[in-house]
């Protein structure tokens, strides 16, 4: 197993996948990292649905295609690149995020994270779940698996919501599409720390970090 902050440096989006079956031991090792994270007082209100039936997926990648086609490609022909990125690298994500949108439904298994959240949920709701999908893909990293956290789902997050079956009072705040990786892993994407790690005032820099 790789070491662990060479994991964090590596964890990056994968979109693309292959559609071997993966173990459901190694699910249940990626649940239990989950369901290892904080969360709010201890109260466990999430929920991880497994996905692996096509129909399913299928009815959702309809949604996420749509989603895709109306914001996420738009944005994507406008926009420069991110921090850290060159605009050669970011042709190669938009490349791979049309990909995953079209096979979104091949991936072999889903996990659909949710929390019990009730009918309003507050700003800091996910604050009890986005560390367990971070959990989550730390583990399928280390694992050798693939992934990337997506929630364009929300886009459309009714017909989504129904196509899943979730009950009332329960909403999905994630979709980690889980399969062995076509590519290579390799560094993340991310600007200069100094240029996002002020002390005590905004924009006054952290010496600690002013070469990074």
């Amino acid at each position: 197993m790789p070491d662990f902050f060479e994991i964090l440096g590596t964890t990056r989006s994968m979109r693309r996948l292959k559609p071997d079956p993966v173990p459901d031991e190694m699910i249940k090792q990626i649940l239990e990292a989950g369901t290892a994270a904080a969360n709010g007082a201890n109260n466990q209100t999430w929920r991880f649905l497994v996905i692996k039936d096509p129909a399913i997926k299928k009815a959702v990648q309809i949604w996420y295609k749509k989603a895709f086609d109306e914001v996420i490609g738009p944005r994507y022909a406008t926009s420069a690149p991110p921090p850290g990125m060159t605009a050669e690298r970011y042709t190669r994500q938009r490349g791979a995020v049309e990909y995953l949108t079209e096979h979104f439904h091949e991936a072999p298994v889903w996990i659909v994270a949710c929390l019990k959240d009730g009918a309003n949920p507050t700003r800091g709701a996910g604050a009890s779940i986005y560390p367990a999908v971070q959990n989550m893909l730390l583990a399928i990293r280390a694992l050798g698996l693939g992934s990337t956290l997506t929630a364009r789902h929300l886009m459309h997050e009714k017909e989504v919501e129904a196509a899943l079956g979730l009950p009332p009072g329960v909403h999905s705040y994630a979709i980690l599409p889980i399969g062995y990786p076509m590519g290579k892993f390799g560094p993340v994407g991310r600007g200069k720390l100094s240029d996002f790690v002020y002390l005590d005032k905004w924009e006054q820099p952290f010496p600690a970090v002013a070469e990074s």
